[in-house]
């Protein structure tokens, strides 16, 4: 999606969710909870101006996406950058990720706001990567446990 003024593109994605703003934000931030969803621990303290880390946890420790924490207000709002080429040569400027916890009744509805992307290639990644991802936090919370098989490794749609 782009918003017709810019070249940048910016994604985003809506899901609901049978939680508490709480059960999300804790879903969003804690190291294990994303290990078990994401298949990446996302490693911060969460305060503003603190760096964050997305590593695997197959076993490798790598690193794939590293970023600074912008925002955070708990359980409402989550705002961080996002570099996926922290080791390039030529450094490019990060995109940035808003994580928007807004609860009713007994729901949150999740908004995940992507932008500043670099290219279409990426926008074309976190289109399959971010629905994959949230799907799997949404059963977590919904059910207890994953998806039985990672979506992300589901080959492409027909498009």
């Amino acid at each position: 999606m782009t918003d017709g003024t810019t070249s940048v593109p910016t994604y985003v994605y809506v899901t609901y969710i049978r939680a508490s703003a709480e059960q999300v934000w804790q879903a969003l931030t804690d190291a294990d909870l994303t290990a078990r969803y994401w298949g990446h621990a996302n490693i911060s303290d969460w305060q503003p101006g603190s760096a964050w880390e997305h590593r695997r946890v197959d076993g490798s420790g790598a690193v794939d996406v590293v970023g600074e924490v912008i925002k955070a207000e708990p359980p409402a709002c989550l705002v961080i950058t996002f570099e996926d080429t922290p080791d390039a040569e030529a450094p490019r400027e990060p995109s940035v990720v808003t994580f928007l916890v807004e609860p009713h009744q007994d729901i949150v509805r999740l908004t995940v706001t992507h932008e500043n992307l670099p290219n279409q290639e990426m926008l074309h990644g976190i289109s399959r990567g971010w629905p994959a991802v949230l799907a799997n936090l949404k059963s977590l919370l919904e059910t207890g446990d994953v998806l039985p098989q990672a979506p992300w490794e589901m080959s492409p749609g027909h498009a």
